[in-house]
């Protein structure tokens, strides 16, 4: 395949349409800094590329953490609504999704303590 200009304005990050910085990963070593500042400063939030495609987003810890949480918030909606039988009440539904998000807030903190607890051989 023949080098073009367009191949080399590739491995520059663009802004996409969704508002996300996409960075090659070939480039991200070399600019580190400076996306973690743009995320840190300006809230620009950056996804890692490998050939065009999405492998890893660089989010503030904040995001991250509200991210996640959300994520148990679902689970523990779902758990709830999926419950036989369903719970007649609002009220109901609510204690329910609290039992099940404590149950997912202790297999998370088990799932990050067994992490922490890790020693590779």
């Amino acid at each position: 395949m023949a080098y073009t200009l367009d191949m080399a304005s590739d491995l520059e990050p663009r802004i996409a349409e969704d508002g996300i910085q996409e960075v090659p990963l070939t480039r991200a070593r070399a600019l580190l800094t400076r996306l973690i500042e743009q995320v840190r400063e300006d809230g620009l939030v950056s996804a890692l590329t490998v050939r065009g495609r999405r492998r890893a987003y660089l989010v503030t810890p904040s995001a991250f953490e509200a991210a996640q949480s959300d994520r148990r918030m679902v689970r523990a909606f779902h758990a709830a609504a999926g419950e036989r039988p369903q719970p007649e009440t609002t009220q109901q539904l609510l204690e329910s999704m609290a039992r099940h998000l404590m149950e997912i807030e202790e297999q998370d903190a088990a799932a990050a303590k067994r992490f922490q607890d890790y020693e590779p051989d």
